[in-house]
């Protein structure tokens, strides 16, 4: 199973076709070679898969997610 945390595109680099997103802090590249032209712009929220944005999603929707990640970690740090 895998799990997809929503990420913010912050920059997009057309000549290499990838988008910088940061992911809950983290900051990485991800490829846009499964998205069409234009799909995609700074500022969005997208889900990855294996390094390739494969979707975008509604601003709400993944706050919503990122939110219920956030409260799933503090669980987690409280039981250790």
């Amino acid at each position: 199973m895998c799990l997809s945390i929503p990420s913010k595109v912050t920059k997009i680099d057309k000549e290499r076709n990838v988008a910088t997103v940061d992911t809950m802090g983290v900051s990485r590249e991800a490829s846009l070679d499964l998205m069409e032209d234009g799909g995609v712009e700074v500022g969005d929220y997208v889900l990855l898969h294996i390094g390739f944005i494969m979707n975008k999603i509604d601003e709400a929707d993944a706050i919503s997610s990122l939110e219920a990640y956030e409260e799933v970690l503090k669980i987690m740090d409280e039981e250790e």
